[in-house]
């Protein structure tokens, strides 16, 4: 596992102790909104992919650079790296595509299978993830009639989706 999957394994316990606070608090008598627990456990989860997203660039980059680090190349390659990185958030399927297909013409993408999931069906699911979690983190349900915007099989669902695509890309031989 990269240095970059072990923090990923890390950061994602969080969202999962949301969950399970949600379903602690779903059964009990809690004074408080629960389905926001749902919200932020979605944006946690997406945070995460995001975070080992970067950090498995900057792995790679590290190890793409090494011979030249300290060099006006290596100088002038890591200020790219470090205005390319200033914009890239949340990371759907074309935008972490191009990112490595930019710096080491690879598409990362193609490695998206484990389980039942292959590369069309990870990309497709990845981005739906993504544009949920814009929808919860930027609008609250304020209407007691309407559906809660991220149900506990969604967020559930994320939580495994994304732990099995950080699976499926940490195997993945990246720098060349």
């Amino acid at each position: 596992m990269t240095k970059s999957g072990e923090l990923f394994e890390r950061s994602i316990q969080d969202a999962e102790e949301i969950l399970e606070r949600f379903d602690d608090e779903k059964n009990g008598s809690s004074a408080y909104n629960t389905e926001s627990l749902k919200r932020a456990g979605l944006v946690l989860t997406l945070a995460a992919w995001e975070t080992y997203v970067k950090n498995r660039f900057n792995e790679e980059i590290d190890v793409w650079l090494f011979s030249v680090k300290g060099s006006q190349l290596g100088h002038f390659v890591q200020r790219k790296v470090d205005e390319d990185l200033k914009r890239f958030f949340n990371p759907n399927s074309a935008k972490t595509k191009q990112l490595f297909k930019a710096y080491f013409d690879i598409d990362v993408t193609e490695s998206w299978m484990w389980d039942n999931y292959h590369p069309s069906q990870a990309k497709k699911v990845l981005d739906q993830f993504v544009s949920m979690r814009g929808d919860a983190a930027h609008q609250a349900n304020t209407n007691q009639q309407q559906a809660h915007l991220v149900k506990r099989e969604d967020l559930a669902k994320a939580i495994r989706f994304i732990k099995g695509l950080v699976r499926a890309m940490d195997e993945v031989s990246i720098a060349k």
